[in-house]
C-alpha cells in the first residue's frame, strides 16, 4: 500500500489501482482527491471535510452517522454513506472498520460531535480527532500532532497505547516550523515505534 501524506490530517491510501482519501478538509490540497475511488472522513469539522471538493468527484463517501454535514447531504453529486462504531465495509477495495465514536474534548465537554477513526485493511488507522485505542493489531498508526484537546504527552501515550510498527504524524497544519521541529524531537525521542514525519505529498509504501 502506498500511503501519501496531504497537509494535515488527509491522507491518500493507494493499492491494486485503487485510491482511497481520508479527511480532505479545507486546509489539504485537492490534488489529493485526483483519481480518488472513495473518500471516508472521521468528522464534520472543515479542517477535515470540504463538501465543495466532493461534490465533484463522482466517488462514494462515508461519514459518521452523527455528523452534522448539511453540505454534504445537500449534493447528490456522490453516494454519501453513514457509518456506526463498529461497521465493518468493503471500501472500493479496501476493508474499513469504523472504531471510536466521539470527537475528544477540548473543555467543559466541547466539542462534542460524532467521530469515527478508520482501520484500514486491518493495519492502517486514522483516529481523526481522538484518542481512541482500537482492537487491532496495526503497521501504521496516524498519530494527531497538535490540537487544542492535545498535548504532546497525550500523543506519545496514544502511540505507546496503539503500539503499532510505525507511525506517521498528521494534524499538524497549525504549527510554525519550530513548534513542529520540536513535536517531531519529542515524539521520535519518547517513543520506539518507527516514528516518522512525512511532508505534505510525500509517500510511503507499507505493508497493508
Amino acid at each position: 500500500m502506498l500511503i501519501t501524506k496531504f497537509t494535515h490530517s488527509c491522507v491518500r491510501l493507494e493499492k491494486a489501482g485503487r485510491v482511497l482519501v481520508i479527511d480532505p478538509g479545507t486546509w489539504s490540497e485537492a490534488g489529493a482527491l485526483l483519481g480518488a475511488d472513495a473518500v471516508l472522513v472521521t468528522h464534520e469539522h472543515v479542517d477535515h471535510v470540504d463538501p465543495v471538493r466532493l461534490a465533484g468527484i463522482g466517488a462514494p463517501v462515508f461519514a459518521p452517522a452523527g455528523a452534522d454535514l448539511p453540505g454534504l447531504d445537500r449534493v447528490r453529486a456522490f453516494d454519501l454513506a453513514r457509518l456506526e462504531p463498529g461497521d465493518a465495509v468493503d471500501v472500493a477495495g479496501f476493508s474499513v472498520r469504523a472504531v471510536g465514536g466521539r470527537h475528544a474534548t477540548v473543555y467543559a465537554g466541547r466539542p462534542d460531535c460524532a467521530n469515527l477513526g478508520y482501520v484500514v485493511d486491518g493495519s492502517v488507522y486514522h483516529p481523526g480527532d481522538s484518542l481512541h485505542v482500537p482492537d487491532a493489531d496495526l503497521d501504521t498508526l496516524f498519530v494527531p500532532l497538535q490540537a487544542s484537546w492535545l498535548k504532546a504527552a497525550e500523543a506519545i501515550d496514544f502511540v505507546h497505547a496503539v503500539d503499532p510498527r510505525r507511525t506517521v504524524p498528521i494534524h499538524e497544519a497549525q504549527v510554525n516550523e519550530r513548534g513542529l521541529d520540536a513535536l517531531n524531537h519529542h515524539l521520535a525521542a519518547h517513543t520506539d515505534h518507527g516514528y516518522r514525519y512525512l511532508a505534505p505529498r510525500e509517500s510511503l509504501e507499507v505493508s497493508g
